[in-house]
Parts: structure tokens; sequence; C-alpha cells
């Protein structure tokens, strides 16, 4: 596996990819790697012939009083775990890589951040939305993977692609959860013990909502009070919302029919946690599916 972190050398050593003919498929993460970034390199494998994965801890996309300083860091470990999942490239760029001194150009995607993790974190997206597109910019790929679990990012990262004609296919990669549900993350490393139990809440909520979408309710609210009434049960969780979308644009609905997501997000202990369940209710029943 190679290791780079200059924007021309980069560049140079895809190029010899591209010339070789060789498709070229993109994993940006922040690093701290679980089995949740390591899955997307075989899905990527399916689609491209070269795997290249990102690591850079975007101060862009943390707000005053989050935990940009305290984020996990730890290159050689993620560095053995990208190596050992397949990798060819790790990019790990620098801060002077990705923000040049005096660069000012932000990108933003109104709208669809406005919502939800949009209305928790105000200038998150435009972090992300910035950094992503630095990235394409830079690796080029044919094929950029994002996980479903940053469901709303993903859907962010859609909208730019296509608005920007960037010509990039966006690959969602489903969640992947510990077995007792808790959805991997690298801001699980925060929790105890103690609070590492409790954060399942979060799956549970979302089974609660399953639950009551199964049951027949097509009322929104209702299926969102569901969801609400079993974070506020737990103790060590603070909820910032539970709610019901349809899964395409996050668009609030007066009748739950379609493919839908369920979406948590709470506080627990020291972790500002989320979670969604992407399901498709027809006149069949319910069952889950990815976007």
């Amino acid at each position: 596996m190679e290791r780079i972190e200059g924007a021309a050398e980069l560049q140079r050593a895809l190029a010899l990819v591209r010339g070789e003919g060789r498709s070229v498929g993109l994993v940006p993460t922040m690093g701290a790697l679980h089995a949740g970034h390591l899955s997307h390199v075989p899905a990527l494998r399916a689609r491209v012939d070269y795997v290249v994965m990102s690591i850079f801890v975007n101060p862009l996309q943390f707000g005053p009083g989050e935990d940009f300083q305290r984020y996990p860091r730890d290159r050689e470990r993620d560095a053995r775990l990208a190596e050992s999942a397949g990798v060819d490239l790790l990019f790990c760029p620098t801060l002077k890589t990705m923000y040049p001194p005096g660069a000012e150009t932000v990108v933003e995607v109104p709208g669809i951040s406005a919502d939800l993790e949009g209305a928790s974190r105000p200038t998150h997206f435009r972090g992300v939305a910035t950094v992503v597109t630095k990235l394409l910019a830079l690796v080029r790929p044919d094929v950029a993977s994002f996980g479903q679990k940053d469901l709303q990012q993903l859907l962010v990262v859609r909208r730019l692609v296509t608005d920007l004609h960037l010509g990039v296919d966006i690959l969602p990669v489903p969640i992947v959860r510990a077995e007792d549900g808790l959805a991997l993350s690298s801001r699980n490393v925060y929790l105890g013990p103690t609070d590492r139990k409790a954060a399942t809440v979060l799956y549970r909520a979302l089974e609660a909502g399953w639950d009551a979408l199964w049951a027949g309710i097509r009322d929104p609210a209702r299926v969102e009070r569901a969801m609400a009434a079993v974070l506020r049960a737990e103790p060590r969780a603070r909820m910032q919302y539970a709610v019901v979308r349809r899964a395409a644009d996050l668009s609030r609905l007066a009748f739950l029919d379609g493919r839908l997501a369920l979406l948590v997000a709470a506080r627990v202990g020291p972790a500002r946690l989320i979670d969604n369940l992407v399901v498709e209710v027809s006149e069949d029943g319910v069952r889950e599916t990815t976007l």
C-alpha cells in the first residue's frame, strides 16, 4: 500500500494508475477506522480496480465547542487496518494541502443541509461539502463511497455531485452494527462501559419506530412519539431528535408510505451519536432497505 500526503504526488500516482486503464474509487474518512469504514473497501473493489482511502480530520466541519481537538487520531493503526483491508493508496493530506494559505472558497448545499444535523450543527455541512469537493477534485474517482450511518451527509454529497456535474458515482454503504445493534462510529471510543450499554437506546428507538410502522401506523407524529419515548426513558441519553422523513430528500410527510428514513440523535454521556433505519412501506408490509 502506498502512502501519500501531497496533492502533486497523489495526482502523479493516480495518473499512472489511469494510464494503465484502471478505474479509481475513493473512501473518504477522518480516520479512527473501524469495521464500518473497512466495509467500504470490498464494496468499492466490486466496482473499481484501484481503491484510495483518505484520512483527514477536517476542521471546517467542527463547530465551536465540538470535539476537533480530542477527535481520536492514530495514523499508524489506521494505516495497518487500511492495508489489511486491501486499500491500494492511503492519502493523508496535511492541513496545508487541503487548505493552502489564503484559501477562502467554501461550498454550501442549502435546503437539505438546513434541518436535523444542520440545525444542531449550523456550519457542519459547509465543512463537509467543502472538503468533499476538494477530495473529489484531487482524486477524481470514478466511484466514491459514503456510509449510510451519516444519511444526511450522504444525501448532501449526492446533491453536491449532481448540482456541480462532478461525474462521480456515489456508492452508499450499509451501516455496520455491533451485536447489540449499536451503529459503529469513531465516537464510540468516548463511551465508558455504562454509557456504551446506554447507547444501544438509539437502535432500540429505531426498532420502536419500525414496530409502529409494522403495526400499521402511518401518522408520522405517532411514529416519532414512539421513538422519542424510548430515548427519553434512558436516563443517560439526552434526545436531540427522533423523526421519520422521506428517504430520498428528508422532506416531511403527512402520510407514511414508500421509502422512509427513521432518524435519531442523542447525546449519551460525552458522545453525540446518530443512527437511522431506511425502510420501504407498502401494502405488503414493512421491510428494511437501503438508499
